[in-house]
Parts: structure tokens; C-alpha cells; sequence
């Protein structure tokens, strides 16, 4: 055929081929913009996880044990300084290419620092010598200068200190000290002389040389009474020299930190099995050991990875199998539109490949170019990983459809349309394979669960095999109670009803319900999945913080609880005390029990009852946490499962408390009785295995201790965490005020964590833009299908529709008479398409949760996804869009076919 023919023919069927290269472009961008967005995301993911992790899962740490360097090994600075870049060179090339900042420290151990500017009421001050790279880029001189020597000239080191340091010492440059190694006796073992030199500030307090321990910006404190302060002062590398060569111990450290901007989402478990492998790659020549957490954030988001790119090819596979369905139904809604055109080229002898090649040119023109246009804008969205190939596939396929569409109907005999069609077995066999094939897909990927690998070709075949074999049943179920309407309006006033439930009885079409069914099921399953992943976040957050605020600590004292309850918001308080490590004893002597180290969680129920019930979290308190005692009898407990069995075995805390156990809370013996067992309860923490949950005990005023509460749950709206953090550390400090010393500074502050604050982190994961992608993707673009789909099955039947509409209009059927018909004849169409679509979205999580790996955006919460009510109302909206959408467009096109002219034209009008 002619090209210039094939262009007349494409112009004067222009609104057809339009069809056609929208959708294949569609399909082109789709494959190739789909996987840019998504590796952009991921990896902007991926940077700011990694960015936002502590500082202990970022780093690489090699260290060697305080020792005495031998004098063949002198001077040490320099050569164990030139191992920064030898132990890097030895890393697997995964993790070497992901290493920004490296520093290398050596330090001596602590000696006791002496001198006539220290005041006894400083206290005793240990310091360490530290010398390293990066320090003095990292600061800025305020007093004096570097330690450009490391030795004065009268053989004192030269040493410089953080200005934070020097102001609590009261010290400047030029004071002098002594520095002494103490044994255990405090025995001078060694000595030095020591001179500070310079007071430096640092450039960025935040900044990654700071982080080595302790830290060199703050004195760190005591850790028990007479114990000393402990600082660290800067030297140079021949201060450190002289110092080691007096056979003072030091020890050495290598740092190197993970860059998050140089982390790639496509070398993540590269990079996971070159970690593992660091302790394979270490240097032989100096005996050290490594230290990192830097696997944990890591796996942690490869997990996470994995499971968002399992749900988004679900979602794909059905946007591109909607996709694939419409460029089929619009090719054949254009071939049969130009039936006659086809008949006549056969009735003139032309052959069949006379029609395919008529068909190819028309093709050729117009769908390539459309695939090719897809392609490029695809490119220009950020991110890499399409590939061009499938765009070709897709580009040739879609390119074919035109021609076999037209070869199909060229086939046909000419005349009635209802003549000649397929067969009824035919069918049947089709139908019933699909369902086997839909049926069997499901069983076997519950049963073998996912393989590894990018995409699993049998998880994203079965939600479309399944959304196809719905729709199949659908169109077998649906026309039977429309011909009992059917027979009943019948026997009814008017032709409306009738008329309208007759033909939608028999005016079911295979192809545009099933693409409706598929593109409603992927937007429904996405609705679906989401919410339930949400749901599991405030399931997650709820158990990490069953309130809206939190506060744990070392020790409180009893009046805390009501300070807190009189700040603004707070509705309600309960204390709680947590005894983290605890074996059980036999009785009240103190026998030991054959039973190993468990958690103790003592609670006031009521009140944690109320905190929950004020929050709005839902918490199961069970009776026996809610019960009133004073410890004179056994308390009721809840006990884990592993606790029980042991319990059990060794004969004790029986149910009636006939042979209690017995445990040490805060000094006190209480007796327990096992009252139930439960998997977990709310305030045990994560992961713990081993617990006792008690009722808050009424101990009596000649109790040994009185109880101290070493947290609270708090619930209010509007709290300020500030304030409740204040008020905190106050109780803590009052406690921990012993006669006129305040020991509260050596205590580890109190923590407050908000509900909302653990929610937002679960919502900010590192995939969570690549799943609000998904989703967005998925439910937009599964509704904007869908309606396309309506529109397609509307305009396939728009014909028959019409001549009987015309006939009906002469035989007197009025204007309003003829919408209701339509109205009638469509709703059917509109409402089992979509809510069998909706129905079959909602279905496939319950069928897929189990291998989606969804806890992975929850914190390890099981999701179970559930027909929400939000999800009822959205497919409602949906229905009735969807109908005022197909009525507007038989509306629109009836006009456009001048209904009338039938009666002049004949049949194939």
C-alpha cells in the first residue's frame, strides 16, 4: 500500500489513531518514567535513612587496646598514622567507594592532672592526650596557639584544650600542670610534665571529628562518688611521641564514615556483603578489632526496598495489563467501526495479507512515533534504570494490534453482528482456563512465598490473573438477576424498565468489563494496602507509646506524677517502674530460683487505663493489672509465655499463691502469683521476651523502700515536651539529691518520647516517598483507567443502542423516556464493574500480605488490611462518576451519530 493513501486514511480516521498513540505513549512513559521515579526516590531515600541515623551506625571503627609501645616501634604517631590509608585500601571496593570523612586518633589513657590553677573545688580532673588528624581544621584558636612542637624545650608537652573545657577548669594558656599515671592504690606509676599552650572553639560542634569518646568539647562526669572528671586535651604527634616513649600506654583508633550521598540503591547488598566481609579484610601487621552498626540501617532499608518494589511491580503490572487491555479495545472498536471498509477489500479479492499489510502502514505512522515521544519524556524525569527495551516490545506489539484487529473483523461475514460470533464452548473452555490458571497462581504463591530476585514474574501475574477470572465470573453472574427485573418490570406500567433491564440482561461485553474490573481492582488494592499500613503505623506507635507521652528515667520521686499532671494539657498520669534485669527468688530469705533474668514492669492499671482511654490508643489492661494490694499478699502477674513454663517447672507462683515467688523491686521483696499469660503488654518494650507485669502495690509506711517510679505515661493535647522534660529531670535530680551533693548530673537524663514524634519517624522512612509514589500511582491512574475502560465498553455497544433508541424515538419514546433508558441500560454495566473491581482489590492484600513483606513499613507490625469505610465511600463516588460519565459520552456520541438517519441508512449506519 501507498504511504500517501495510508496518511489520507490515518487523517480521515484521526479521532481512532489519536486513541491508539495516546494510549502507547502512555504505556511508553509508564515503562520508562516509572523506574527513574522510583530509583530517584529510592535513593533520596535511601541518603536521608542513612543521614538520620546515630553516629555508631555510620561509622567503621578499628581500635587496638590500651598498651605500652616497645621503643623499636618509635616514633608511633606517624607510622600508626599511615595505617588510615592502608586499612582503607583493603576494604572491599564496595564500601571503600562509599567512605566520605576518615580520621585517624591516637590517645594515652587517663592521668591524673595536678597543678597549682586546679582549686580543690574542681574536683579530681583525669585527662587524656589525644593526637589525630582533622582536629585543627576542624577549630579555631581563641588563646594561644597549636602545639607546633609537642615539646617545650624544658620537656613539658604541649597540650591545647576545648574552650568549654578550659572555662569549667578556670585555666589559660600558659598554666602549667603535672600529669601522673595512677594504679589502683593511686600509686604515682609515671609522670609528666604538661603545658597548655592554646584554647581552641570548634568550627561545628556537630561536626563528625568530635564524635570519638570521650569527647574532647566537655568535661565527662564522674561515674560514682570520688571518682574523677575526665577531659581530653589536643597534642601533636611528637607530644605523643615523647609521652609513649616514657612507657605510658595509648591506644589507636581508625574512623571512617559512611557518606549517605554516596550510597546507590542498586549496590545496597553488594555493600551489605562487603561489611560483613571487613573482618576478613583487616590488617595483619597490627592486631586491632572493628566495631559498626552500619549493617543494621542498612539491611533495615534494603528490606524495606525490597518489599516497596515487590507492592510497586504489583501495581505496575496492573496499570500495564489495564493499559494493554484498553490499546486492545480501542483497536478493535476501530477495526469494527471500518467493517465495511474491510468486507469490500475482500469482496474484491484482496487477500489477508493485503489487509494486514493496509493496516501495518496505517500503524507504522502514527504508533511508533507515539512510542517514541513516550520514551523521550519518560527520559526527562529524574533518575536512571529504564530500559528501551521493553519500550520496544510494547511499541511492536501495540503496532500489530491495529492489523490483526482489522484481519479479525475482515473475517467476519458481512450483515448482523450477533451472526457468526464465537463460540459458546469456545468461551466456556477460555473462561474456565483462566480461573484454573488464576486459582492455581494463588495457591502456589502462598505456598513457595516470593523468589529472590528484582521482580517475581508469578506475583505480579496473579493479582491480573485474579482480576480477570472476578470479572469473567461477574459476566457469567449478572445478567441472570437482571432478566428476573427484567420479567418483573415486564408485568409493570411503562417500557422503560423493561426495555432497559432486557438489554443490559443481554448486552454484557467481555473485553470492557474485564479492563474496568482490572483498573478498579489495582486502584481499590491500593486504597487498601495503604490504609493498612497506615493502620499498622499507629498500631506501632501506639505499642512504642501507649499514651501521648512517655518519660523514662533512672529514679523519680512520688510527687513527679503530680507535678506532671498540673502542667497545661495533661489529662491524665500513671507511674510505672521498670526493673530491667531481675531473677526471681525461691522465698522471702532470698534463695535463688531456677530461673534465669527477666524484666519487672510494676503499673498502676487504673490509671494507665485512663491515660490510654484519654489518648484514644487502644491497650488491653487485664483485671489483675488493675488490682489493689499492699504486698502483704501475693500480687497477681502477667507473665510472658517462656516465664510461665519456667515458673511451672520450678514449682512456683502457682495460681492461688499457696508457693509465691518472690522479687527485689527497689529493695522490697513482693510475692507473685501467676494470675495469666500474655504474649506481650504495652509498656515491656520491644522485643522483650522474658517479663512480669505487677499491679502498683499500696506498700505500708514501715516498707523497707518506698516505691520510686522510673516513668510515666502521660495523655493530653497540646503538651509541651519541653516543659514535661523540665519537670523530669527535676524529680529525677530531687531524688537523686543525697544530703548537700547533688549526684542527679552522673544519672542518665530523662527521655520523653511523643506518639506523634514515633509516628512521623515510622511515616518517614526511607521508601515511604517510593510508597506514596506507588499509591498515588497506582490509585490515580487504576481511576483514570477505569473510566477510560467505561468509555470504551460504552462506545462498543454505542451502535446497537442507537438504532434501537431511533426506532423507539419514532414510535413516540420521548427525550426524558430516552435518558431513562439509557440510565437504566448502563447502571447495571457501571456497578458491576466497579464493585467487582472494588471487591477484588479489597480481596488480593488479604491474599498477598503474607509475601509483601509489609511489617517492613511498620516497625515489624503486622498488617492486616481491612475494607475500610473511606474505601466504601471512595468506590461510591466512583460509581456514580463513572455513570454520569458513560451517559455523558453515549450522549455525545448519540448526537454525533444523528440517530435518526438509521431509518434512511439502514443497518450499518
Amino acid at each position: 500500500m501507498s504511504l500517501p493513501g495510508a496518511a489520507r486514511r490515518v487523517r480521515a480516521y484521526g479521532g481512532q489513531f489519536l486513541l491508539l498513540a495516546v494510549l502507547t505513549l502512555v504505556t511508553a512513559l509508564l515503562i520508562t518514567g516509572v523506574p527513574r521515579v522510583a530509583d530517584r526516590l529510592t535513593g533520596q531515600g535511601l541518603t536521608e535513612y542513612v543521614a538520620g541515623q546515630p553516629v555508631a551506625r555510620r561509622d567503621l571503627t578499628y581500635s587496638t587496646a590500651p598498651d605500652v609501645v616497645p621503643a623499636s616501634a618509635q616514633p608511633v604517631a606517624a607510622s600508626r598514622g599511615a595505617l588510615l590509608a592502608a586499612i582503607e585500601e583493603k576494604m572491599p571496593p564496595e564500601v571503600r567507594d562509599t567512605i566520605g570523612e576518615r580520621w585517624f586518633a591516637a590517645q594515652t589513657i587517663p592521668g591524673r592532672l595536678r597543678g597549682p590553677t586546679l582549686s580543690d573545688d574542681k574536683g579530681l580532673i583525669d585527662l587524656h592526650l589525644r593526637a589525630g588528624t582533622g582536629i585543627r581544621e576542624a577549630a579555631t584558636l581563641v588563646d594561644g596557639r597549636w602545639p607546633e612542637r609537642g615539646v617545650t624545650p624544658a620537656g613539658a608537652i604541649e597540650v591545647t584544650l576545648a574552650e568549654t573545657i578550659a572555662t569549667t577548669l578556670g585555666v589559660v594558656a600558659g598554666d602549667r600542670f603535672r600529669l601522673s599515671l595512677l594504679d589502683a592504690d593511686n600509686n604515682v606509676l609515671n609522670s609528666r610534665p604538661v603545658e597548655l599552650v592554646g584554647v581552641w572553639r570548634p568550627n561545628d560542634p556537630a561536626g563528625g571529628v568530635w564524635d570519638t569518646l570521650p569527647s574532647m568539647l566537655k568535661l565527662s562526669p564522674p561515674e560514682g562518688d570520688g571518682d574523677p572528671f575526665v577531659g581530653v586535651a589536643y597534642t601533636a604527634d611528637a607530644g605523643l611521641n615523647s609521652i609513649t616513649a616514657r612507657e605510658w600506654p595509648v591506644s589507636f583508633g581508625w574512623r571512617y564514615r559512611i557518606a549517605p550521598d554516596r550510597l546507590e540503591p542498586g549496590r545496597l547488598d553488594a555493600l551489605i556483603a562487603g561489611v560483613d566481609g571487613l573482618d576478613r579484610a583487616m590488617p595483619t601487621e597490627t592486631e586491632m578489632t572493628l566495631s559498626q552498626g552500619v549493617d543494621i540501617p542498612l539491611r533495615r532499608f534494603a528490606d524495606s526496598l525490597a518489599a516497596a518494589r515487590t507492592l510497586l511491580a504489583v501495581i505496575a503490572a496492573g496499570l500495564l495489563a489495564t493499559l494493554a487491555g484498553l490499546t486492545l479495545l480501542a483497536a478493535r472498536l476501530a477495526a469494527r467501526r471500518r467493517r465495511a471498509e474491510f468486507h469490500l477489500i475482500r469482496a474484491r479479492g484482496g487477500s489477508t495479507g493485503a489487509v494486514l499489510r493496509r493496516g501495518l502502514a496505517e500503524s507504522l505512522l502514527v504508533l511508533p512515533a507515539a512510542a517514541g515521544i513516550g520514551w523521550l519524556l519518560g527520559g526527562l524525569l529524574p533518575g536512571t534504570g529504564a530500559s528501551w527495551r521493553w519500550v520496544v516490545i510494547a511499541a511492536l506489539l501495540a503496532t500489530l494490534l491495529p492489523p490483526l484487529a482489522a484481519l479479525a473483523v475482515g473475517r467476519r461475514a458481512g450483515g448482523r453482528a450477533d451472526l457468526g460470533g464465537r463460540s459458546p464452548a469456545v468461551r466456556l473452555t477460555v473462561e474456565v482456563v483462566v480461573l484454573g490458571l488464576a486459582v492455581l497462581g494463588a495457591f502456589l504463591l502462598r505456598r513457595r512465598g516470593l523468589t529472590a530476585g528484582a521482580v517475581d514474574p508469578l506475583l505480579v501475574s496473579v493479582p491480573v490473573l485474579l482480576a480477570i477470572a472476578a470479572a469473567l465470573l461477574a459476566l457469567r453472574a449478572y445478567p441472570w438477576p437482571l432478566r428476573l427485573v427484567s420479567r418483573v418490570a415486564a408485568r409493570a406500567r411503562g417500557s422503560v424498565a423493561f426495555l432497559g433491564t432486557a438489554r443490559a440482561g443481554r448486552a454484557a461485553s467481555t473485553g470492557p468489563l474485564v479492563v474496568v474490573v482490572l483498573a478498579v481492582a489495582t486502584a481499590a488494592f491500593c486504597g487498601v494496602v495503604a490504609t493498612g499500613i497506615e493502620t499498622g503505623r499507629d498500631t506501632a506507635a501506639a505499642q512504642a507509646v501507649p499514651g501521648d507521652l512517655l518519660v523514662r528515667g533512672e529514679r523519680f520521686t512520688p510527687d513527679t506524677a503530680e507535678k506532671l499532671a498540673g502542667l497545661p494539657g495533661v489529662r491524665a498520669v500513671a507511674p510505672l517502674l521498670t526493673v530491667p534485669a531481675e531473677r526471681p527468688y525461691s522465698d522471702r530469705a532470698g534463695r535463688p530460683a531456677p530461673i534465669t533474668e527477666l524484666r519487672v514492669v510494676l503499673v498502676d492499671g487504673e490509671r494507665f487505663a485512663d491515660v490510654a482511654r484519654q489518648a484514644g490508643v487502644p491497650v488491653d489492661v487485664p483485671d489483675p493489672v488493675r488490682a489493689s494490694t499492699d504486698g502483704s499478699t501475693p500480687l497477681p502477674a502477667l507473665v510472658s509465655p517462656a516465664v510461665a513454663e519456667e515458673l511451672a517447672d520450678a514449682g512456683l507462683a502457682d495460681a492461688r499463691g499457696e508457693r509465691p515467688a518472690w522479687l527485689d523491686v527497689q529493695g522490697n521483696r513482693l510475692p507473685v502469683r501467676t494470675a495469666a499469660t500474655v504474649d506481650g503488654f504495652a509498656l515491656v518494650g520491644e522485643g522483650v521476651r522474658r517479663f512480669v507485669v505487677l499491679p502498683w502495690p499500696a506498700l505500708p509506711a514501715d516498707a523497707p523502700h518506698q516505691l520510686a517510679p522510673t516513668g510515666f505515661v502521660l495523655a493530653g493535647s497540646g503538651v509541651d515536651a519541653a516543659e514535661v522534660d523540665r519537670v523530669a529531670r527535676d524529680g529525677q535530680r530531687r531524688y537523686l539529691r543525697i544530703g548537700g551533693v547533688d549526684a542527679g548530673d552522673k544519672a542518665r537524663a530523662p527521655e520523653v518520647t511523643t506518639r506523634a514524634a514515633v509516628r512521623a519517624d515510622l511515616g518517614g522512612t526511607g521508601v515511604n516517598g517510593l510508597l506514596v509514589f506507588g499509591f498515588v500511582l497506582g490509585a490515580g491512574g487504576g481511576a483514570a483507567l477505569g473510566l477510560l475502560g467505561l468509555a470504551l465498553a460504552v462506545l462498543a455497544g454505542a451502535r446497537s443502542r442507537g438504532q434501537v433508541l431511533s426506532r423507539l424515538r419514532t414510535m413516540g419514546l420521548s427525550r426524558r423516556q430516552w435518558r431513562g433508558l439509557l440510565m437504566v441500560e448502563l447502571t447495571p454495566l457501571v456497578l458491576v464493574s466497579v464493585l467487582t473491581g472494588a471487591v477484588v482489590g479489597a480481596l488480593l492484600p488479604l491474599l498477598l500480605t503474607p509475601v509483601l513483606g509489609l511489617p517492613a513499613f511498620t516497625g515489624g507490625v503486622e498488617v492486616r488490611p481491612s475494607f475500610e469505610p473511606g474505601l466504601v465511600a471512595g468506590v461510591s463516588v466512583l460509581a456514580m462518576l463513572a455513570l454520569g460519565f458513560a451517559i455523558t459520552v453515549e450522549a455525545v456520541n448519540n448526537r454525533r451519530l444523528r440517530l435518526g438517519e438509521v431509518l434512511r441508512l439502514g443497518e450499518e449506519s
